[in-house]
């Protein structure tokens, strides 16, 4: 057997693994969700809240203020199709770092694929994604916003960012675990990689010469595939879009390998 089959049998076997403690991770994924907004008295209302007012403030800052092209688009409707998915990646990145360290008694206690607790992260997100959407779906209804059928792709693209983010929480939330300055690392490395992301601004504003480090960038690939399809009434780009998807596959499998490499030590750093 050679080792890419063996790698390849040993994510098959994984997949099995995650199939039979399903249960598990639902009940994992349902007790991030309910226990987030336990004390609060608006409780899941500031999924919606947050991102609202989020986006009220950018909106001002630079479409107001700054001035920024939205290339005839309104700005808070461009602003919302690409920072409701960042938001979604950040916010994924973030809690699944800290998911080990966050579950250090159920590690010591009891056998589970330990990758479910990232997994159980990332699925909380995106219920909390989707639930945020209704702000989307709010303007576009407001700016009687058109939609063709090139939304279809969405599912898709949605997809590729969700592969990319558990490869790299995999990764994060295994270091983490052996370096607690990682969670305070990541924190500056989103917020750089904000700004390097056509968030704010239109991926056209870009110069010609640095064009070459957006291909290079899943999430800027991401978001503007997210415009395309929902706002330009087109098909995502498919060469970066696929460049996207093969760096997100790449960055799921290393995660994976690297993840179960270090799997065997974590109950002794917890």
């Amino acid at each position: 057997m050679t080792p890419l089959t063996h790698k390849a049998n040993k994510l098959y076997k994984n997949i099995q693994l995650l199939w039979f403690y399903r249960e598990l991770l639902w009940n994992l994924a349902h007790r991030e969700i309910t226990q987030r907004y336990k004390q609060s008295v608006l409780g899941y209302a500031w999924v919606v809240l947050n991102p609202l007012f989020q986006l009220i403030t950018m909106n001002f800052v630079f479409s107001v203020v700054l001035k920024v092209d939205s290339l005839g688009v309104p700005f808070i409707i461009f602003l919302s199709v690409a920072l409701l998915p960042w938001n979604l990646f950040v916010l994924s990145l973030t809690s699944s770092t800290s998911a080990l360290v966050g579950n250090s008694s159920l590690i010591t206690k009891i056998y589970f694929p330990r990758e479910i607790l990232v997994y159980a992260t990332i699925i909380a997100k995106l219920v909390d994604f989707f639930y945020s959407c209704i702000v989307l779906v709010f303007f576009f209804i407001i700016f009687k916003t058109n939609i063709t059928i090139h939304i279809l792709w969405v599912p898709l693209i949605l997809l590729i960012q969700v592969i990319f983010t558990m490869g790299l929480s995999l990764i994060l939330a295994a270091l983490n675990l052996f370096y607690r300055d990682i969670q305070y690392l990541l924190s500056l490395v989103l917020t750089m990689w904000m700004y390097l992301t056509p968030i704010m601004y239109p991926v056209e504003m870009l110069p010609e010469r640095y064009r070459f480090l957006f291909a290079l960038n899943p999430m800027a690939v991401i978001i503007n595939a997210f415009r395309q399809v929902m706002l330009s009434g087109a098909g995502p780009n498919l060469n970066s879009l696929s460049i996207a998807l093969a760096i997100s596959v790449g960055v799921f499998i290393v995660g994976f390998l690297f993840f179960k490499k270090l799997e065997g030590e974590f109950a002794d750093y917890v």
